[in-house]
């Protein structure tokens, strides 16, 4: 089966989105329950689960198609500033991510890859949940909207 390269590319750039939103889920559950605040830190290694189920199942979609997974780039974790900034860090990434997706979904349904349109489709409906939820939780913690960063 001939493979559409735009397509491998689409899954590597996720699987490197995905991992990295681990590995700064799983830093800031580490750091914030260092800080003391160990329910904050509980809620990040739980994001973090999420993510991971997220990358698992890119790297069996690789697999099923026949091609070795590989994260290209890893972002470094973002730990600088307050409670309020590290929440805006993680929507920014979950932003980020879902954007991706959604260009991710458009081209499958212009080169009419129906499989992969309806992988990255369900992905971008649970990375909006999630950065959905982020700024929910923070709303239920401070009692105020997540600040938009400048």
């Amino acid at each position: 089966m001939t493979q559409d390269p735009v397509i491998l590319g689409y899954l590597g750039r996720a699987l490197s989105f995905e991992l990295s939103a681990v590995q700064q889920y799983l830093s800031l559950g580490q750091m914030l329950t260092l800080r003391g605040m160990p329910q904050v830190g509980d809620k990040f290694r739980l994001e973090a689960q999420e993510e991971m189920a997220h990358a698992e199942r890119i790297i069996g979609r690789m697999l099923a198609v026949g091609v070795a997974p590989s994260a290209t780039i890893l972002r470094p974790a973002r730990l600088d500033g307050s409670l309020p900034e590290l929440i805006q860090h993680t929507v920014n990434l979950e932003t980020e991510i879902v954007n991706f997706y959604a260009r991710a979904v458009q081209y499958c349904q212009r080169a009419q890859h129906h499989e992969n349109q309806i992988f990255f489709a369900a992905l971008l409906k649970e990375e909006q949940q999630h950065a959905s939820g982020i700024r929910e939780w923070w709303q239920e913690i401070s009692g105020e909207p997540l600040p938009v960063e400048k």
